[in-house]
């Protein structure tokens, strides 16, 4: 089957749903298909900032990736890039003989990808990764009535759609107040459990945390460096929990907008000692990072998901997330522990909490381990390739609602 993936968000640009796609169409390759990602052109400076050669993924032959010219957009990441749709691109995709169409966002790319399905009567599936109002955070459109109409408009996208998926239930709730009518369930994004795995032994995980130069109790977090993300409520708690263990370390990995003012509250709180900022790291040192850590903890107020969690759960170490959105779906009492969004105290004493008690910490390293199973990337491409291939059959099952 060749199968389409249409995306406003792609590499080099920091990233889970970029990340979420290769993963997919790397799964999917292997089990037959052919792949083609309609993606944005990114800049020389795009890729410097990741910190990555300026040359395209070195991925599967049968995987082709079609770079549309595009323009800068304002994103946490310094990388936001968007396609004016011209809606040619259904040539490329009558060309390629595509079967069935899949849609990551709903902007430039999006829409061409809804263009193609449209032209050319050939079946649209959809994957809602952000609440809009996410996006609108770093659009000059603002008011409530923007809003309105453009929870709207993505509703009205998506109900193009045979089927849409979500990573989380409450994305497709928030759609549906909105007017979106179509057969929708959650499914996961793919979690690579090959890459992110536990420490073997705590004699490797004692010699990562020399070559890596860390030491005493230590508080990760991977991701964009962005406002919603809220890193700052993390660093306030870890200037609290100093007071009562000096050797807390907080390593930070990642990129954008609020890094340098993340820093300078660092220097104000005198807790620069014990921060430190990685920038962008390579998959497998930040594989290693998260062997030598000892919980992972994230406070973002928009995650539909977060693969940062969830390598967090492969590596076998416990989470702390704050109650929104995503992440109060993915953190139970079985992997982590949950805290109110912004409450820097309350985190600063859970972190103490999980600091002080080595054997809770092992529980919810081993449940967090057990649970994120089930979001292999083997089993998220087989789901995928069923649905891909009902859709195409026109042998819909009741399982997602679909009717043909």
């Amino acid at each position: 089957m060749n199968i389409a993936m249409f995306s406003d968000n792609f590499y080099p640009e920091l990233s889970g749903i970029s990340d979420s796609i290769i993963d997919l169409a790397r799964g999917l390759v292997k089990l037959g298909h052919r792949i083609h990602l309609y993606v944005p052109k990114y800049s020389e400076t795009d890729f410097r900032m990741y910190g990555v050669p300026v040359a395209e993924l070195d991925l599967d032959p049968a995987i082709a990736v079609h770079r549309l010219p595009s323009v800068r957009y304002p994103a946490p990441t310094n990388q936001g890039r968007i396609v004016l749709p011209t809606f040619f691109r259904s040539l490329s995709v009558r060309q390629n003989k595509i079967h069935i169409v899949h849609t990551h966002l709903f902007f430039g790319v999006g829409m061409e990808g809804l263009a193609a399905s449209r032209f050319l009567k050939i079946p649209l599936v959809g994957t809602s990764h952000t609440p809009i109002a996410d996006f609108l955070r770093y659009s000059p459109i603002g008011n409530r009535l923007s809003q309105r109409l453009a929870k709207a408009f993505v509703s009205w996208y998506y109900n193009h759609c045979t089927f849409v998926s979500a990573p989380s239930n409450g994305i497709l709730a928030e759609m549906k107040t909105n007017g979106f009518k179509q057969p929708c369930n959650v499914i996961s994004n793919p979690i690579d459990l090959s890459t992110f795995t536990p420490a073997r032994s705590p004699e490797e995980r004692t010699r990562i945390r020399l070559e890596l130069n860390l030491s005493g109790f230590i508080v990760l977090y991977t991701g964009r460096l962005a406002v919603e993300k809220h890193v700052d409520v993390i660093i306030r708690a870890i200037a609290v929990v100093k007071e009562y263990i000096p050797k807390i370390s907080f390593v930070i990995t990642g990129h954008g907008q609020q890094e340098q003012s993340l820093k300078r509250l660092a220097n104000e709180l005198h807790v620069e000692d014990c921060v430190a900022f990685l920038g962008t790291v390579s998959v497998s040192d930040l594989a290693r990072l998260y062997k030598a850590a000892d919980v992972f903890t994230i406070t973002s107020t928009a995650e539909t998901q977060s693969l940062s969690l969830m390598k967090a759960m492969a590596t076998g170490i416990p989470v702390i997330g704050v109650n929104a959105r995503g992440l109060s779906e993915y953190i139970n009492k079985h992997n982590g522990l949950l805290v109110e969004p912004g409450d820097y105290r309350g985190l600063a004493a859970t972190i103490l909490h999980l600091c002080r008690n080595p054997q809770l910490r092992e529980d919810l390293g081993k449940g967090g381990l057990k649970i994120v199973q089930q979001w292999s990337s083997e089993r998220i491409t087989n789901e995928w390739d069923a649905l891909y291939r009902e859709i195409c059959s026109h042998t819909i099952s009741n399982r997602y609602g679909i009717t043909n």
